[in-house]
């Protein structure tokens, strides 16, 4: 009788060791697998059915509808852009921008901006399809600006429970956490209790806490230790996101707030970093005016205080401070502008261009009127060119560091974006990895999907593993770079031939197939589209 059996015994477990489906709707041989885990990486085959990935091995017997043979080429999951300003998405739904640096999940509603009503804006995009997965933030200054407007005070304890009750609601939608732009309009009115009591909310839900500081000039030090003050009294996990030290007279200040980063992670608080890897920032032109100037309405009670001879001296003077101190880096030529929707031909060009279109000596104080003249005009948006090489280099090895573009969704020939929009993921692999030996390929891809699938609490995408969602990239490390320059802004990269997203060619074969098959991801939310 024992006999009888052992056969049949051995040939079930010879055949539940063979893999369970030979045929596949996607398969990829011969990569090189690099599993978002930051460890070693293995030669291999990799099988997809649906949306996600069933078997990685040998396949080479299997077959599939797609086969493509990625020799010379490396297998990642697919990047998570940790910082995206994914508010064109509605106009621009397939992302291209994004996509084709192999980005296949992103993050929106950073610097305390966010859609609002969330889950009615996230329904919307589940109806229209996008090209890649999305995730929100809900913003505190979106919130702020409903309750309280634009008024520079403290709540009154109905309006900070009006402002709990909201961000309450954003993460019951789906949010992963709340967002701040303390730099920025109305969260620049608010004092840390308030950040705090808002951040217990989200924390409470499982969410996350991602700072645009109140200051990444002369008062960087202080903001990064509120940050950590903001973790350890709401007891959630921060992340300071797009982390960099602006202005001249701070350059060198990064080894200073990655030990203030390293002295909270030993006393048990839960601080990470994100980064783009550029020597220059973007946003608008409104950073330069001090903050008091805005109150109540950035252009008209702006126009109405420089009426005022004092007050325009006194604005004046907090605006040559900024170009002398912060993202002016001491010269005009730094300040380039992106978009300016009221006189377009400045697209590209630099204060210092400006002034000398204007007939006016390019000094720091005529750059200041220029200042006051395009913010009367509704602002305008500027790449700041002030920040040191060696900050980006050590803010990027931190072990704790994340890659987020901070980017626009852009397509080509609007406006002149910072070239982060285009570039960022393949400028890390081509440019610091490739070129610089800054850190092993392996590590940067870490920073780029398991990490930043770690800090959202993403189980089931940031790495290659067995029933994962396919979201991948397959790139070349020998060519990938990013192209899109501060002059020609509008390039995408090479080296970057196919992208999958759920499943699906979002780039094939490095042609553009316009594939929405993204996902609204919600957290703690059963629903997804």
């Amino acid at each position: 009788m024992k006999n009888f059996f052992f056969p049949i015994v051995l040939f079930s477990l010879l055949l539940f060791s063979c893999k369970s489906n030979d045929h596949y709707d996607i398969l990829i041989l011969n990569a090189e697998i690099y599993d978002g885990s930051g460890g070693a990486s293995y030669q291999g085959d990799l099988g997809i059915v649906g949306d996600k990935i069933i078997h990685i091995g040998d396949l080479k017997k299997s077959t599939a509808e797609r086969i493509i043979d990625a020799q010379g080429l490396a297998l990642a999951p697919g990047f998570i852009d940790m910082h995206t300003h994914l508010e064109p998405l509605m106009e621009l739904p397939m992302a291209e921008s994004l996509v084709r640096q192999g980005v296949t999940t992103s993050l929106g509603g950073p610097d305390g901006s966010s859609p609002w009503p969330l889950a009615d804006y996230m329904d919307s995009l589940g109806h229209l399809g996008v090209g890649l997965n999305v995730a929100y933030l809900i913003g505190h200054n979106t919130v702020r600006k409903n309750i309280m407007g634009m008024e520079d005070r403290v709540p009154t304890a109905d309006e900070l429970t009006a402002m709990k009750e909201q961000v309450e609601q954003g993460m019951k939608d789906g949010a992963f956490g709340i967002s701040t732009g303390l730099k920025y309009l109305p969260g620049t009115f608010s004092k840390t209790d308030e950040v705090i009591e808002l951040s217990k909310i989200a924390s409470m839900h499982g969410g996350i806490y991602t700072s645009h500081l109140r200051e990444e000039g002369l008062g960087l030090l202080n903001s990064v230790k509120e940050a950590i003050e903001i973790s350890r009294e709401a007891k959630i996990p921060v992340v300071l996101t797009h982390h960099k030290a602006i202005g001249i007279k701070m350059w060198g200040a990064s080894k200073y707030t990655l030990a203030m980063v390293d002295s909270a992670r030993e006393l048990g608080l839960d601080i990470m970093i994100d980064q783009y890897p550029y020597t220059a920032s973007h946003t608008g032109i409104s950073v330069l005016i001090p903050s008091w100037a805005l109150e109540g309405g950035p252009v008209d009670e702006f126009t109405r205080r420089v009426q005022d001879p004092l007050l325009r001296d006194s604005i004046k003077q907090g605006i040559i401070f900024n170009i002398l101190n912060d993202r002016g880096g001491s010269d005009l030529r730094r300040v380039q502008f992106s978009r300016v929707s009221w006189k377009k031909e400045l697209e590209g060009k630099t204060l210092h261009d400006w002034a000398i279109m204007e007939g006016m000596e390019p000094t720091v104080e005529n750059g200041a009127e220029l200042v006051i003249t395009a913010q009367m005009n509704g602002g305008l948006n500027a790449i700041y060119h002030a920040i040191d090489p060696e900050d980006v280099k050590n803010i990027m090895q931190h072990p704790m560091t994340m890659i987020g573009s901070d980017g626009r969704l852009s397509n080509p020939g609007n406006g002149h974006p910072h070239p982060r929009a285009y570039g960022t993921f393949p400028r890390v692999l081509g440019y610091y990895v490739r070129e610089n030996q800054l850190m092993s390929l392996e590590t940067a891809i870490r920073k780029m999907t398991g990490l930043s699938a770690d800090r959202l609490g993403l189980t089931d995408r940031g790495y290659i593993k067995e029933g994962n969602y396919a979201d991948l990239v397959l790139f070349n490390p020998a060519t990938v770079l990013d192209k899109s320059t501060f002059e020609n802004p509008h390039q995408y990269p090479e080296g970057i031939p196919y992208v999958i997203v759920n499943g699906t060619f979002a780039v094939d074969d490095s042609q553009w197939t316009n594939a929405a098959k993204g996902k609204v991801l919600r957290k703690n939310a059963a629903i997804s589209h």
